[in-house]
C-alpha cells in the first residue's frame, strides 16, 4: 500500500513539472489579446406536437343504432266541409272613351255673334285619309260710343288629303279664307268730317292657298314642302308668296350635317301710296342655306351651325348676302330637374302684307314692305321639373333687329280715302334692340286639372323713332283647364298687356301741329267657359269673354266689345 502511494505522488509531480514548462514556452511565442464575438439573438419556435390521426373508436355502444318503431292509432272522421275556391278581386274598368272622326259646333251670343265649325275626316283605306273643315265667326255692330260700322267676320274652308306608304308619307291641302273688318277708329275731332264724306270703312281680305309636304324614311332627304298663297283685298292690293323647303343630311366622312334649304319668293303691289300719288310695288327673292352639326356627350348637347341667305330686292334691284350664327346648347345639370340652355341665332325675316294684316287688321293698303335683318337673337335660361307634375322655364334674351317693322297710327290727310281720317295704321321701320326676361310655370295636378302661367317683360332701344310704337312692356297670360267630373268641364284664359306708345297727328285743315306721343292704357282680358257632356256625342257649352267689361283699346281709337256671352252645342259623329 505504501509502495502504491509512492508511485501516485511520483506521477503527479511529473505532470506538474511538464505543464509548467509548456506554459512558459507558449508565453514566449504568442502575444496576448482580447477578441469580442457578438452574435444577434435569433429566437425560434419549435413546432408543437400535433395528433396526426383521429383515433378510431371501437365501441359497440356508440356504433350500434337502435331501431325505433312508431305506432299510429287512426280512425275515420266524418266531415261535410268543402273549402271554397279563391277568386281574384274584381277591378272596375272604366269604359274607353269613344273617339269620333267628325264634329260640328254651333254657337250664338251677344252682339249677334255667330260661331260655327264643321270638321270632317274619312279614311279611304288603311293608308289614305281625306278631310276638311268649314268655320265661320262673325259679330254685328254694337261697340259703345262708336259712330261707324264695327262688325267683323272670318270664314274659312279647307280640304286635305294624306297618304302614308312604307318609305314615305305625304300630304296635300288647299283652302280659302274671307275676312271683313272696318276702319271704325275715327278720332272725335274728325267724326263729323268722316260722316259728311260718307266714309265706308269696310275692308275685306281674300286668301287662297295650296301646298303639300312629304316625309321620307331611311334616306338622306328627310322632308320637303311647298306652299303658295294669293292674298288680296277690296282696295286693289294683291300679293303672291311661294316657299319651298327641304331638310337633308349631308354626309361628310364619318359625320352627318343636317342642312335646311329654303326658297322664298314674295311679290305684291298696292294701287296707291298713302298720299294717293303713286302705286307701290314690292318683292323679294330669298335663297337660304342652314347647315347644322349636332354634338352629344353625356348630358351636353350642342348644335353648331350658320345661316346663309341670298336676297334680291325687287324694288331696289339690290343683291345682298347675309350671314347669321346658329348655335344652341343644352346641359342637364340635374337630370330633368334643372336643364340649362343657351344659344345665339339670326335670321332674315321676310315681311308680307298677309302677315301685317293678320296681326293688325286695321292697316291701310298703302304699306312699304321690306325684310327685317335680325342680326342675332341671344338667349339663356333654365328649365326643368319642380316635381312630377310641375315644370318651369325661366329665360332672358337680347335681340338686335335692323329694319324692324312697327305699327304707327297714320296721319290725317285730306285725300278723302276711307282710311285717311286717323283711323288706320301704317308701317315704319327702325333699328331696335330688345332686352326681355320671361318666366313660365305649368302644373298638371292630375289628368283632369291643368294650369299654366307665363309672364314676359321687355325693354326697347330705338335709333330713329321716338318710341317702339305699339310694342308692350309687359305681357302675361294664365290658362286653366278643369275636367270637373265625367260630364262637367270648365276653363279660363286670362291675358294682361302692358302700356304701349303710339303717335297722334293733329291735322284738321286749320291746325297742323307736330305729332303727339300718346300712351295706351294697359288692359286685362278674362275669358271663361263651362260645358256639359250630355252623352258621348252631344255636349253643350257657354262662354263669357272680356268679363272685366272694359272696352279697352288694343290699338289707338279702336275699342273692343265689352263683356260678351255665347252659348252653343257640339255634336260628334262618324260616317
Amino acid at each position: 500500500m505504501r509502495k502504491q502511494i509512492k508511485y501516485i505522488l511520483t506521477v503527479v509531480l511529473f505532470l506538474s513539472i511538464t505543464f509548467g514548462f509548456a506554459q512558459r514556452t507558449q508565453n514566449d511565442t504568442i502575444n496576448t489579446g482580447v477578441i469580442d464575438v457578438v452574435k444577434p439573438y435569433v429566437p425560434t419556435i419549435s413546432d408543437a406536437f400535433k395528433v396526426k390521426e383521429v383515433p378510431s373508436l371501437d365501441d359497440e355502444t356508440t356504433q350500434t343504432k337502435k331501431d325505433i318503431k312508431y305506432n299510429i292509432f287512426s280512425f275515420p272522421v266524418a266531415s261535410t266541409f268543402t273549402p271554397a275556391k279563391g277568386k281574384a278581386a274584381v277591378v272596375e274598368k272604366r269604359a274607353p272613351t269613344k273617339l269620333y272622326d267628325n264634329y260640328a259646333t254651333l254657337g250664338v251670343g251677344s252682339y249677334t255673334t255667330i260661331l260655327g265649325e264643321v270638321y270632317l275626316n274619312q279614311a279611304l283605306s288603311r293608308n289614305e285619309n281625306i278631310g276638311g273643315y268649314v268655320s265661320h265667326h262673325s259679330s254685328a255692330t254694337g261697340i259703345e260710343d262708336v259712330e261707324f260700322d264695327n262688325n267683323f267676320s272670318d270664314s274659312k274652308i279647307n280640304i286635305n288629303y294624306s297618304s302614308q306608304l312604307r318609305d314615305l308619307s305625304w300630304k296635300a291641302e288647299a283652302g280659302f279664307q274671307h275676312q271683313l273688318y272696318n276702319w271704325y277708329g275715327v278720332p272725335e275731332s274728325h267724326v263729323a268730317q268722316a260722316k259728311s264724306d260718307n266714309m265706308d270703312g269696310s275692308h275685306s281680305f281674300f286668301n287662297a292657298h295650296f301646298g303639300g309636304d312629304v316625309t321620307f324614311e331611311d334616306t338622306y332627304i328627310n322632308s320637303g314642302s311647298v306652299f303658295f298663297r294669293r292674298f288680296s283685298d277690296n282696295q286693289g292690293s294683291g300679293e303672291n308668296r311661294f316657299t319651298a323647303k327641304a331638310k337633308v343630311d349631308v354626309p361628310i366622312r364619318d359625320i352627318e350635317i343636317s342642312t335646311d334649304f329654303k326658297i322664298d319668293y314674295l311679290g305684291g303691289a298696292f294701287d296707291t301710296n298713302y298720299d294717293g300719288t303713286n302705286a307701290i310695288d314690292y318683292g323679294n327673292f330669298q335663297v337660304g342655306l342652314t347647315p347644322t352639326y349636332q354634338l352629344k356627350q353625356d348630358d351636353l348637347t350642342v348644335n353648331i351651325g350658320v345661316s346663309l341667305n341670298y336676297l334680291n330686292d325687287k324694288a331696289s334691284g339690290d343683291n345682298n348676302l347675309y350671314f347669321y350664327p346658329n348655335v344652341s346648347a343644352t346641359y342637364r345639370v340635374v337630370n330633368d330637374v334643372v336643364i340649362a340652355y343657351a344659344g345665339v341665332k339670326g335670321d332674315l325675316i321676310i315681311n308680307s302684307y298677309y302677315g301685317f294684316a293678320n296681326q293688325n287688321p286695321f292697316v291701310s293698303p298703302t304699306l312699304a314692305i321690306s325684310p327685317t335683318d335680325q342680326l342675332y337673337n341671344a338667349y339663356i335660361g333654365l328649365k326643368g321639373k319642380l316635381s312630377s307634375n310641375m315644370s318651369y322655364n325661366v329665360s332672358g334674351r337680347y335681340v338686335s333687329d335692323r329694319n324692324r317693322a312697327l305699327y304707327r297710327n297714320n296721319d290725317i290727310t285730306a285725300t278723302n280715302q276711307d282710311y285717311t281720317y286717323g283711323n288706320s295704321f301704317g308701317i315704319v321701320y327702325d333699328n331696335i334692340d330688345t332686352f326681355g326676361v320671361a318666366g313660365e310655370i305649368n302644373v298638371d295636378v292630375n289628368r283632369n286639372f291643368k294650369l299654366g302661367l307665363k309672364a314676359e317683360y321687355f325693354s326697347y332701344t330705338t335709333d330713329n323713332q321716338d318710341e317702339a310704337w305699339n310694342l308692350p312692356d309687359i305681357k302675361s297670360s294664365l290658362f286653366i283647364d278643369y275636367q270637373i267630373d265625367e260630364n262637367w268641364f270648365a276653363g279660363a284664359n286670362l291675358y294682361y298687356t302692358g302700356e304701349r306708345k303710339d303717335q297722334y297727328f293733329v291735322n284738321d285743315g286749320i291746325t297742323n301741329s307736330a305729332p303727339l306721343t300718346v300712351t295706351l292704357d294697359s288692359f286685362f282680358d278674362a275669358n271663361v267657359h263651362v260645358g256639359y257632356h250630355i252623352n258621348e256625342q252631344f255636349s253643350v257649352f257657354a262662354k263669357a269673354n272680356n268679363m272685366a267689361n272694359n272696352a279697352y283699346q288694343k290699338w289707338q281709337n279702336f275699342p273692343v266689345q265689352s263683356i260678351q256671352f255665347l252659348a252653343g252645342a257640339t255634336y260628334k259623329f262618324d260616317f
